[in-house]
């Protein structure tokens, strides 16, 4: 059976692993590559629980790494990657603010002001600076950060909705070291289906639009509903 230490060099190992792919969400500009990093990045939230199961038994963490490895590795991904076939729109080279060095830069620094407040709250706690709790809840909460610089910063609609989709997996990895797991299963069920659902009006009305392109589509069908009445 493998050890306590050796288990929790692999979750800090697999931490890096989220800021790899967090950083290249953010900086690239091939919309496939965009999908199979998200991909690889709620693969290793997976790993991530896989190995909190194996130090503390907990049910939950095993079925929290079920749903996730069924929904966001397997069936969001393959979703977006076949819409992406057939719209054959393979690049979004248009930022809104921020070109992807900017955000990356002001994404570290956000990082490290997170750090730097986690090490003054936990100070007086016995997970401090060096416990998993304090990596976990740093990271997660840098990653939702990092996910909404994408939404902030990219103007095709479905960027944006990978940037959410980012968010939503450091909600999920803080939740996974700081708040009640039952609570966190429930919150990945309903944002998955939301996830869907946005998915799928995005595939009817113009996944290859960006933000303000796909407003004007929804107003254009609205009044084309109205004429029909």
């Amino acid at each position: 059976m493998i050890d306590q230490a050796t288990i929790e060099g692999i979750i800090r190992i697999l931490f890096v692993c989220i800021i790899i792919t967090a950083a290249y969400i953010i900086s690239t500009r091939n919309l496939l590559t965009v999908v199979s990093v998200y991909s690889l990045q709620s693969l290793t939230l997976v790993g991530i629980a896989l190995a909190l199961w194996s130090l503390d038994g907990s049910i939950v963490l095993l079925e929290i790494a079920v749903i996730t490895l069924i929904s966001k590795v397997i069936i969001i991904p393959y979703f977006i990657a076949t819409i992406q076939e057939k719209i054959r729109i393979k690049r979004d080279i248009e930022f809104h603010y921020l070109s992807p060095t900017t955000s990356l830069i002001i994404s570290m620094a956000l990082m490290l002001a997170i750090y730097l407040a986690f090490t003054r709250i936990m100070k007086d706690s016995p997970n401090a600076t060096g416990g998993l709790i304090f990596f976990g809840a740093v990271l997660g909460i840098s990653l939702m950060l990092m996910g909404m610089m994408v939404t902030f910063s990219r103007k095709r609609t479905i960027t944006k909705v990978l940037g959410f989709l980012s968010m939503e997996n450091g909600v999920l990895l803080f939740g996974m070291f700081v708040t009640e797991l039952p609570f966190i299963i429930e919150f990945l069920i309903v944002i998955d289906l939301i996830i869907l659902v946005i998915l799928t009006t995005i595939l009817s009305v113009g996944i290859d639009s960006t933000l303000e392109d796909y407003h004007k589509r929804l107003h254009r069908f609205h009044l084309l509903e109205e004429e029909e009445s």
